[in-house]
């Protein structure tokens, strides 16, 4: 089962103006962690052990996160497959063991994400579940679109996507 969620409208009390920043992949990503091992000839850096990684307004804690860079280009113009291919030209990002992701105040958690640099896709799995606010939304596999602000809420295996909406509470008060 398929269930496509436009994660804006999860709650109706936001103002419709407010926008989300999207995602550039030249802002940089802080990523604290009780350990860093690098591991060049498979450019691949692990952070392990209270892993927190930053990027603008949203936050990635999970026990470990793993940085994939896109691997090096062969070719005549290794001039230039070294410039594209730096330090910082980053592939994916890995996280495993109680993953949280933050944005604003939406809260996405499970045991495992993927997060996809060209896509600018995060996929959630390990019972993942979305909220916002007292808003609940659960399924086996969370797809959000960091810079569309919207996300999918997959269920596999014949289970069924659950969803908990509360209405607004902005009209309450007028009663």
């Amino acid at each position: 089962m398929l269930f496509l969620i436009n994660t804006s409208n999860l709650t109706a009390s936001e103002p419709k103006q407010q926008k989300k920043n999207p995602v550039s992949d030249k802002e940089p990503i802080r990523i604290d962690s009780d350990r860093l091992d690098a591991f060049n000839d498979q450019r691949l850096v692990v952070f392990s052990g209270n892993a927190v990684a930053v990027q603008g307004d949203k936050v990635l804690k999970s026990d470990k996160i793993l940085l994939y860079f896109k691997k090096k280009e062969a070719g005549p113009q290794k001039g230039v497959a070294k410039e594209a291919n730096k330090a910082g030209d980053l592939d994916r990002i890995e996280a495993k063991g109680h993953v949280q992701l933050t944005q604003g105040e939406r809260v996405v958690t499970g045991e495992d994400a993927v997060y996809f640099q060209d896509t600018q896709k995060i996929v959630v799995t390990g019972n993942p579940v979305m909220r916002e606010k007292k808003n609940v939304v659960r399924g086996d596999r969370i797809i959000v679109f960091v810079n569309e602000d919207r996300g999918i809420v997959e269920s596999l295996q014949r289970k069924r996507v659950s969803a908990t909406i509360y209405p607004s509470e902005k009209d309450e008060g007028k009663k």
